[in-house]
């Protein structure tokens, strides 16, 4: 079975203290599981996608407007990788297995590329780390689960600013689309 790791959202913007929308602790005390499991596909020469949210200034149109404050504006530093996750990428730009790509929803799926991405390369299970586990990681799973794909989530990769919605996430992955939860 030939696999991928999702790596959604873990920007400045979502993580960092003075990030714009940020998980603050929660998102930081993932950063060395995140590392571990990033560093072990690339190892692996498994398919590595950097999910990322992407948004412009002052666009009133996209409904996030009404929910959330402004963040990952492009070409802003919340919009870049947070800690060494930013450095590892960087230390591996010329990967043809690594894919940034730009989301403008909460799942990945949405008006992207990515299931072309992975039916390319024969990938039939997606391994899921990131933020905020109850929104964009909750909805990449969904999808993932409606496509066909199998899914992982590891629990200590995840994280979210709302403890109650990271919890209830974790069992939703598990009971409402089967998804292994390590």
């Amino acid at each position: 079975m030939k696999k991928a790791l999702l790596n959604i959202d873990y920007t400045n913007d979502f993580v960092a203290t003075d990030g714009k929308l940020t998980c603050g602790a929660p998102g930081q005390e993932i950063e060395k599981e995140i590392v571990r499991v990033t560093k072990e596909f690339m190892a692996n020469n498994n398919y590595v996608v950097f999910a990322i949210d992407l948004h412009k200034e002052g666009d009133s149109l996209h409904p996030e407007t009404k929910l959330f404050p402004p963040h990952n504006i492009e070409g802003t530093e919340g919009r870049k990788l947070y800690g060494e996750l930013q450095r590892i990428v960087n230390m591996h730009e010329n990967n043809p297995n690594i894919y940034w790509m730009d989301k403008t929803r909460y799942s990945a799926f949405a008006g992207t590329d990515l299931e072309i991405k992975l039916r390319e390369r024969a990938i039939t299970e997606v391994h899921l780390v990131g933020v905020c586990t109850d929104i964009c990681v909750l909805h990449t799973a969904v999808d993932a689960y409606n496509k066909g794909f199998k899914v992982v989530v590891y629990k200590d990769a995840v994280a979210s600013f709302n403890q109650t919605g990271h919890e209830w996430a974790l069992q939703h992955f598990q009971d409402s689309i089967g998804a292994e939860v390590i």
